[in-house]
């Protein structure tokens, strides 16, 4: 199944890891966005063979608060938030 993982750690400051798994090859498009939905970084927008992924995330240049993170593969869509501290 494809899978998006709660990011570790979180609440954060600056940087944290996210995990998702891919079943079969596929186009993965993981962007962020703050609460108004304006993206605010585009994390993964290519390709994934089968696998296990870990991408590090650095939210240095966000100001605190919480943003959502939405991974989209095939017919799969999953959202998630996290909590920048700072």
């Amino acid at each position: 199944n494809f899978v998006l993982n709660q990011n570790h750690p979180n609440p954060f400051n600056p940087s944290t890891t996210i995990k998702y798994a891919v079943p079969k090859t596929s186009l993965v498009n993981i962007k962020v966005y703050d609460l108004t939905g304006q993206e605010v970084a585009s994390l993964v927008n290519e390709v994934k063979e089968v696998g296990t992924y870990e991408i590090k995330f650095d939210a240095r240049n966000l100001a605190s608060g919480i943003y959502l993170y939405r991974m989209i593969a095939d017919n799969f869509t999953s959202v998630k938030k996290f909590n920048v501290l700072k």
